[in-house]
């Protein structure tokens, strides 16, 4: 560079200066190390996402994959993990809480904006790890406008069902799972066996073992579908529009949480949902609580930054911009919902109870990835012809959680409870 050159920059520089600083201001910062966030959302949801954060003025870099788990893992292991984490995985956050590996948020929210059963997964020390930045609900039914089912249990052809994923699969048959147990019997009973809680056997239990076979004998009715479903994406194909709308023929019915109208893109609109307990196998129909999902913010790191990004988010004005741009739910009391009639229903049981968070999401990881394994194997024997052996996949889940507990007492992070009656 001339002598010319480096004057005539410099003359730039310091006229712009003059003019308010703009160059220093951005130069300082282009030079903040940004907030690293991994989470779950990608695509369009990963593009509103980060136009919320871009508000709030503080650099970030987002990773968005459906392999969190994975990819956060490996992370740790290098030791490089992320500022802040984004996932529904309580369990997991617990296990790294424990290792003293989050750093606590006391201070950085109102919990009083929070209602159970979110702010139910505190710890026992008194300091809050995580907090609850997205909701969705389960416990529904989806079905095409005009397709209205009927209240008794649906066949399994008319089942738009897809266990894959690009993470963990098998988590959309552990949602049958814990349905039936919800519906069937009742919220006390799915927290004590979510929780492992009271020294019982939960996962030989007659309550257990009664919503499995259930859902067994569901799959049995048609070996051919049982496989497909085993082999199909829960999303659908990449281009189409969700199984609801471009599944096999027959299929009227998908058991999928409230944020199954992203897969639906264009078709969203015609969607319509009801009340799963209806419509599930072999119960009486009586709609015993819902259970409800959450994606939860936790830090990896102390730096201000990253501290400040978490306050804000959580907030009542961030999540209320969540919201609005991205067509989300918030588990924040204070946030309202303006929609149509099916988002006016999401809503309205997000706010009432009783609801359950998702149990395979507060469970170990350990145990939650031999549920996983387990769903799956009840597929695959089912539909290869073979009986799915119900007593002892359950003995060998059973054993990874007593394993557990021996290993985890006295979790300082792990969730005391998991409903909420209100």
């Amino acid at each position: 560079m001339t002598r010319r050159f480096r004057m005539l920059v410099f003359g730039v520089v310091m006229l712009l200066i003059a003019a308010g600083g703009l160059v220093v201001v951005w130069a300082q910062h282009d030079d903040e190390e940004p907030v690293t966030i991994l989470g779950t959302w990608t695509a369009k949801q990963a593009e509103q996402f980060e136009a919320v954060l871009r508000d709030f003025g503080i650099p970030f870099r987002y990773q968005g994959t459906a392999a969190q788990r994975e990819v956060l893992l490996s992370k740790v292991q290098s030791g490089e993990p992320p500022d802040i984490v984004i996932m529904p995985g309580l369990g997991e956050l617990a296990e790294y809480a424990d290792r003293d590996l989050l750093e606590p948020l006391d201070g950085l929210y109102d919990p009083r904006q929070y209602g159970a059963p979110w702010m139910s997964a505190g710890s026992p020390s008194g300091h809050a790890y995580w907090v609850p930045v997205k909701a969705d609900l389960k416990s529904l039914v989806w079905y095409r406008e005009g397709e209205t089912p009927g209240t008794s249990p649906a066949p399994l052809k008319s089942w738009c069902i897809g266990m894959g994923d690009d993470g963990a699969s098998g988590w959309p048959g552990t949602d049958w799972i814990e349905d039936l147990v919800l519906q069937r019997e009742g919220p006390e009973l799915y927290e004590k066996w979510a929780l492992g809680k009271g020294g019982e056997k939960w996962w030989r239990s007659a309550p257990v073992r009664d919503a499995w076979k259930a859902w067994a004998d569901l799959l049995g009715q048609d070996e051919r579908a049982a496989e497909r479903a085993l082999l199909t994406d829960h999303r659908g194909e990449p281009d189409g529009n969700g199984l609801l709308f471009d599944g096999p023929e027959g299929c009227a019915l998908e058991h999928q949480g409230s944020f199954a109208r992203s897969f639906y893109r264009d078709d969203a609109e015609h969607a319509r949902l009801t009340d799963s307990a209806p419509l599930l196998p072999g119960g009486d129909g009586r709609v015993r609580g819902h259970e409800v999902t959450g994606d939860f913010a936790a830090l990896f790191s102390d730096r201000p930054e990253a501290r400040e990004l978490i306050e804000r988010l959580a907030s009542k004005k961030g999540q209320q911009k969540w919201a609005d741009g991205a067509d989300v739910f918030s588990a924040n009391r204070q946030v309202t919902r303006e929609g149509d009639a099916v988002e006016a229903g999401i809503a309205r049981r997000l706010g009432a109870g009783p609801r359950c968070l998702d149990a395979s999401d507060v469970m170990a990881p350990a145990v939650r990835d031999a549920f996983y394994e387990a769903v799956l194997l009840t597929m695959a024997r089912t539909a290869a012809g073979r009986s799915p052996g119900i007593a002892g996949i359950l003995g060998d889940v059973q054993k990874v959680q007593d394993a557990q507990s021996a290993r985890g007492a006295g979790s300082r992070a792990a969730p005391r409870t998991v409903c909420s009656t209100r």
